[in-house]
């Protein structure tokens, strides 16, 4: 019986602390916008210099946005491979099993782009980061990839989820080609990291309340940088990057496979 009700109240607590977590990322962003984002804006410094003021900002905060969650008791956390991160030109291409995905990457990659639903540059918690961080909409997909080339050849890292949404549990991943395209077109570092989720929780399935019987562990695992030259070889650049795309997607069907039973 007394171990019923500890199940309960460790249950309640962390239900009370997932809805503070998110409640407090809201109220960050407005924060960041209206307080931080104004100030950034007037130092001096190019259109680059901002941008890059800028995602350092949000890479602290999703820093401290994690640490509170792992603090409060709601998630628990580990890495392999971080040294891997963090290098000029590198293109980051991983899988996307939960909500927090983004913000767990962005918290270890001091400076990073990534590409951010259009609907997303309307809502108010979120439109101050990502104005002043110069995240790239998907709203024109042919100036989506232009951008991201450029940004990769300029030396900027970027984040890709080639899913383009969370993963639907039990269910094949499915990749858009954009990732491979951009990857082959700016011909830099490709570096593939694999996020794993147990129990399974945020999920595009489940909305934030359906919370696990205990709290959840997120693994990111940094795989080796994945050379491109058999693949620019290949004439159309068309099927190069069907191909790319098919070899990315195996890739991360065999790494969901290898850590699906991961934190059990």
């Amino acid at each position: 019986m007394a171990q019923k009700i500890i199940l309960k109240l460790n249950y309640g607590w962390r239900l009370f602390a997932t809805g503070f977590s998110f409640f407090s990322f809201g109220v960050g962003g407005l924060l960041l916008w209206f307080l931080v984002f104004p100030v950034l804006s007037v130092l001096p410094g190019s259109r680059l210099q901002r941008i890059s003021r800028g995602q350092r900002v949000v890479h602290y905060s999703f820093y401290f946005f994690i640490g509170l969650m792992r603090r409060i008791g709601i998630m628990t956390y580990e890495i392999k491979g971080l040294e891997k991160l963090n290098r000029p030109g590198q293109l980051i291409i991983a899988n996307h099993p939960t909500l927090v995905d983004i913000v767990f990457l962005i918290s270890r990659i001091k400076q990073a782009n990534c590409i951010v639903k259009e609907s997303l540059w309307r809502n108010p918690f979120m439109r101050g980061p990502i104005l002043n961080a110069g995240y790239i909409s998907n709203g024109d997909p042919e100036k989506m990839i232009a951008n991201c080339v450029a940004w990769l050849q300029a030396g900027g890292t970027m984040i890709i989820f080639p899913e383009g949404t969370r993963s639907v549990p039990g269910k094949p991943c499915h990749f858009h080609r954009g990732a491979a395209a951009i990857a082959l077109q700016a011909n830099k570092i490709v570096t593939p990291v694999t996020l794993s989720c147990y129990p399974s929780t945020l999920t595009k399935a489940e909305h934030w309340y359906q919370i696990p019987d205990r709290r959840f562990h997120l693994a990111m695992h940094v795989g080796d940088d994945i050379a491109l030259d058999e693949f620019i070889r290949i004439q159309p650049k068309s099927i190069a990057v069907r191909r790319f795309n098919r070899y990315l997607q195996d890739y991360f069907t065999q790494q969901r496979e290898c850590y699906k039973h991961y934190g059990k």
